[in-house]
């Protein structure tokens, strides 16, 4: 029932897993990605354990120790202004073996991109697609003239998926009225295996530990009126981002004053489309439900959506796969996505006396029900889709 062969638009996560499980059930994969040649490209990113379980379904975990990824053991929330600790989950406690990693994006991308390979994976680089057709056999057309047909065809291709506005039209994106900007800096303050949130007036910052602990990765988020592209690469100069938290102390100052190199990017508010599928073209990760970086889930979602979809596939007709496809990811999806939206106000509480009212019920929470507070987690990281 399930294709002999498919089209992959995009090498990131989601299309270079999708990319392996399909080629693993025999059907003859060719992945199309448009840059030039797979770099490393992007910074730190968090795989907590709902898209570790599809890496150690794949035989990949090992991998993530073997290309330094660091094991969390927490999530640390702190204040701005001294960098006290407000609360601590502790990641220790989770539950079945479930895991949570910190690792560099071009580490995975490497992972993913030898598994491909193993798996007979076909690659084509600069490798540009101006619009996908579907039909009984999609059709993808090249921006440098040409044709490629498959019997399937999935846009794995971000959120400026041009699969995403075949199948839905034009994008109505906002901008979320946040910036944010990104940088690695070397771990001279012995950063410990956490994830550090340090939460200020309208702005918070997000540090994590790489490549065995060497690197340490910055997200740091600021509100504002003023409109910035979005995308990760547009450098910005490294003294706007230290202006920006002028307010903040402790490690956190000591990490913005490292920072050498930095890039700035819009955060917008997308949709999460309402088509991800039409007559043998499906839409995966980013290009179907872009989401903001606050829950830290994009790349979980992209592992997800892999999985499920090629499971479908091998289950069902191929058009009924994908509907099925579609309705089994939608609803966590359009859930995770609201769920981010919703944590950066809590994070950039301006008020005194609120922040101090809010910051002094998470502490007594992490004291008392520590368990309680990671266990609200459960409908996040609890999710196997290799089991369902």
């Amino acid at each position: 029932m399930k294709p002999s062969n498919a089209i992959v638009v995009g090498g990131g996560i989601g299309g270079l897993a999708l990319a392996t499980a399909l080629a693993r059930k025999g059907v003859a994969v060719t992945l199309l990605e448009q840059a030039a040649r797979f770099s490393e490209i992007g910074a730190g990113l968090q795989i907590s354990p709902n898209g570790l379980a599809v890496l150690r379904a794949l035989g990949l975990e090992h991998g993530l120790k073997a290309r330094g990824a660091v094991r969390g053991q927490a999530v640390r929330l702190c204040d701005y202004a001294k960098g006290a600790q407000v609360a601590r989950l502790d990641l220790t406690r989770l539950a079945n073996d479930q895991r949570y990693y910190f690792l560099h994006r071009a580490d995975l991308i490497d992972l993913l991109r030898e598994a491909a390979q193993r798996a007979n994976v076909s690659f084509e680089t600069d490798a540009q697609v101006a619009s996908i057709h579907p039909g009984a056999l999609p059709q993808v057309q090249m921006a440098r003239g040409g044709r490629r047909r498959a019997e399937l065809v999935v846009a794995a291709d971000g959120i400026h998926s041009v699969g995403r506005v075949q199948l839905n039209g034009a994008d109505k994106a906002r901008f979320s009225g946040q910036v944010a900007w990104r940088g690695l800096i070397p771990n001279t303050i012995d950063h410990g295996p956490e994830a550090r949130v340090t939460m200020g007036p309208g702005r918070h910052l997000v540090s994590y530990p790489l490549r065995e602990g060497r690197l340490v990765n910055l997200v740091a988020v600021e509100e504002r009126a003023d409109w910035a592209a979005e995308g990760w690469h547009h450098r910005d100069d490294p003294s706007n981002l230290r202006q920006a938290f002028a307010g903040f102390g402790g490690e956190a100052a000591q990490m913005l004053g490292a920072v050498q190199d930095v890039t700035l990017w819009g955060l917008h508010y997308h949709p999460v489309a309402a088509n991800w599928q039409a007559e043998g073209v499906a839409l995966l990760g980013d290009a179907a439900h872009p989401t903001l970086p606050f829950l830290a889930q994009g790349a979980n979602m992209a592992l997800e959506d892999a999985w499920v979809l090629a499971d479908c596939l091998t289950r069902q007709p191929r058009d009924a796969a994908l509907s099925a496809y579609q309705a089994a990811r939608i609803d966590r999806a359009r859930r995770i996505v609201k769920t981010s939206e919703g944590n950066a106000a809590r994070y950039h509480l301006r008020s005194g006396p609120v922040r101090f009212a809010a910051h002094t019920g998470l502490r007594i929470a992490s004291k008392l029900a520590p368990g309680a507070m990671l266990g609200a987690f459960d409908w996040l990281y609890a999710h196997d889709v290799t089991k369902a």
